[in-house]
């Protein structure tokens, strides 16, 4: 038995226990264990964010709310923190670093997967609306894929599509392997009993909900009687303790309903644990430039997410606005890639060309494919991390990268992000948006100086 894996084995125990220590009272052992981390810290840097971790949790009471949310489920918050610290950091994080020395490209932290193409709803402006809705990952490849994925380090998978919960093995692949934390995109509509019975046992897989806003802006862009539909599986999901969060697309015409006070509390109401916001992209069927959020509404939300994240016991994330807490584009195997249901290897969920597949390649091999190499030769696009992305934020990017890999598009349609109208479109709207950027920027970087200087007195 090897010290990685004694270690490993021992970091569960620990955390299994630390999960029913915390559970038992989040208000006061949440802190008790805090003041014994600092007690045991040997470097001071650790210290130092210990002490700012607590000052955190006292400052801001919606996060010690969100702490007492997650630990009415202790199998599952167990699950979670073993898979994603043991695994995937304390384990995983050595091993991906060992292999991207010897490989030569980086071997990212999570995959995205589409296990099949197939969806019951015809969203309008679906960004995987083009794929042919025939493709699909065997449970023998699927299976190949997550096992090798754990070869290389890699114990997160989030799972889209298509619609997810309409691969029949789906929950099935989940349960063969219980040292993985899975996510999954989906539309809500078909999670009855049994499968939320079956997400509760497995206690390692979290669905996240799409949602456009309240009833009738979800219902126009997916179908009538979709947001009940969402609201009936959520139900199901905190009836039986298994976290959930929602997957929010803003658009220029809901960016104010999805991002306020009423809609964030009712999803906190409704239990959920997070929420992924992404803008926008015109990509896939009958891309719309006009739904894009403005420079503007982007430099609003740059400044309401982090709001929200003081005030509401929910945890946001802002694509792409987030870029600077990863260090800009996290994608091209970066930090994470896609696989379609095709098996062709996409750089991200939106960048529909291909290089690469899957199917008669094991994963190390397609780590190395062209376009990837051509996406972290590059990254960060800018150094502006504001701006990240290389299709919505640095379209050129994108452009000399397909040429030079020759990566190709991977379905109907998809190279019209590069040029026309579309890319057109996205050259003004970049450059627009890296003026305001700079101005968010600045403002951050000021508010900073004066919080650091600030903590400074008070620790004197």
């Amino acid at each position: 038995m090897s010290f990685e894996t004694v270690k490993k084995a021992a970091t569960e125990v620990a955390l299994d226990r630390a999960v029913q220590y915390v559970t038992k009272d989040p208000e006061r052992n949440v802190f008790s264990m805090i003041d014994f981390a600092e007690r045991v810290a040997t470097r001071p840097e650790h210290k130092e964010s210990i002490a700012r971790l607590r000052e955190h949790f006292k400052t801001h009471p919606n996060v010690l709310e969100q702490a007492k949310r997650l630990s009415k489920n202790p199998k599952m918050l167990s699950k979670f923190m073993i898979n994603w610290v043991a695994n995937n950091i304390l384990v995983g994080k050595d091993v991906r670093e060992d292999l991207a020395r010897e490989l030569g490209v980086s071997v990212p932290n999570l995959i995205l997967i589409d296990p099949t193409s197939a969806c019951n709803l015809r969203c309008e402006g679906c960004w995987a609306g083009e794929y042919k809705k025939a493709d699909t990952i065997e449970p023998e490849l699927f299976n190949r894929i997550l096992n090798e994925a754990k070869e290389l380090g890699i114990y997160w998978i989030v799972l889209s599509g298509g619609e997810p919960f309409m691969y029949k093995p789906l929950l099935d692949v989940v349960a063969e392997h219980p040292d993985m934390g899975f996510m999954c995109y989906t539309n809500g509509t078909l999670i009855d009993e049994k499968t939320a019975d079956c997400l509760a046992e497995v206690a390692n897989f979290s669905p996240a909900f799409s949602l456009e806003g309240w009833r009738e802006q979800t219902d126009a862009r997916r179908g009538k009687g979709v947001f009940d539909k969402v609201m009936r599986s959520m139900d199901l999901l905190r009836e039986r303790g298994v976290f959930f969060g929602t997957s929010l697309t803003a658009t220029r015409y809901n960016i104010d309903t999805l991002f306020s006070d009423e809609f964030i509390d009712f999803l906190v109401d409704k239990g959920a644990v997070y929420c992924w916001s992404f803008h926008y992209v015109p990509v896939g069927r009958e891309p719309n430039v006009d739904l894009m959020v403005t420079p503007e509404q982007r430099a609003w939300l740059a400044e309401r997410v982090p709001q929200l994240r003081t005030e509401k016991p929910i945890l946001i994330a802002d694509f792409w606005n987030d870029g600077e807490a990863t260090r800009g584009c996290i994608a091209g195997g970066r930090i994470y890639f896609h696989i379609n249901a095709a098996c062709e290897v996409e750089p991200c969920a939106f960048a529909h060309f291909a290089a690469d597949n899957i199917r008669h390649k094991s994963l190390r091999e397609v780590l190395q494919n062209p376009l990837f190499k051509a996406y972290q030769k590059r990254q960060p696009f800018c150094q502006n991390h504001l701006a990240p992305c290389p299709i919505i934020d640095n379209p050129q990017a994108l452009r000399d990268m397909v040429v030079e890999s020759g990566a190709h598009p991977t379905h109907t349609g998809a190279e019209t992000v590069l040029s026309g109208e579309v890319g057109a479109h996205l050259d003004g709207l970049s450059a627009r948006w890296h003026k305001e950027a700079d101005k968010v920027k600045a403002c951050r970087e000021e508010m900073k100086q004066r919080e650091v200087k600030e903590y400074a007195r008070a620790r004197q």
